[in-house]
């Protein structure tokens, strides 16, 4: 079932998703889609006709709503358990880093609403964070993924034994990851506005004392390995 390639880099996960899918003038969706950074680039290549991407965490929503517009992008407030479109009305569905953010309870039905709006023949295409490696051993002292990640996994593992999607392949590659000094990567890991994190002193020392190893003269830098599952819908 799983065809693993952890010596695969990208640094650009857009291009991957290209060339792994080669999409023409597809109907999107993205489920989760944090600063829209990924649904932007698509239109701005040309990898979608539109992108519909929804969102949760109402804060940044609102700075999506008041972002300069993109053609063909459109915002939506909601989550996967409830997609707020059409019967197959979606080519691709994208979730990036967002597919663990489901309520446990509800990542079932997720995924059957996913199967809902896609055409058939269409693909879910989920990419997550493997829950190893040293910038996972530095989040996991505040914000420790491994439970809801297990479940997520689980999740499209049970999607694909009910048949509700068809397992196509799974990727895992590397990506580099890169903070200009140690109050970057609190300001992008720790200040997210979809997260209730907090560090106190005695954990922020912590914390700075096992990132320090990896700052050099240009910043710190890390290697996270991401695993891509590609689904579709029979």
């Amino acid at each position: 079932m799983n065809t693993a390639n952890p010596t695969l880099l990208v640094t650009d996960e857009v291009d991957f998703f290209a060339q792994a899918l080669a999409p023409r003038a597809a109907r999107v969706v993205e489920l989760g889609c944090g600063k829209a950074a990924f649904a932007r680039a698509l239109l701005q290549r040309g990898l979608a006709r539109t992108v519909t991407a929804f969102e949760v965490d109402r804060v940044q929503h609102e700075a999506n709503l008041a972002a300069p517009p993109v053609a063909g992008l459109q915002f939506v407030d909601g989550g996967a358990q409830a997609i707020a479109l059409p019967d197959a009305s979606a080519d691709i569905v994208i979730m990036l880093k967002s597919l663990h953010h489901v309520p446990l309870d509800l990542l079932d039905t997720a995924l059957a609403e996913i199967r809902r709006v896609l055409v058939p023949g269409g693909v879910l295409y989920v990419s997550e964070p493997v829950y190893a490696g040293d910038f996972n051993d530095v989040v996991k002292l505040f914000h420790d993924e491994g439970l809801v990640r297990a479940a997520a996994y689980a999740a499209l593992q049970r999607a694909a034994a009910a048949g509700v999607l068809h397992w196509e392949r799974e990727v895992v590659f590397d990506t580099p990851l890169h903070f200009r000094d140690y109050d970057d990567f609190v300001d992008r890991i720790v200040r997210v506005t979809h997260s209730d994190l907090a560090l106190p002193p005695a954990l922020d020392a912590e914390v700075r004392r096992r990132f320090s190893p990896f700052q050099g003269p240009d910043g710190a830098r890390f290697v996270r390995q991401m695993r891509i599952n590609f689904m579709r819908k029979p």
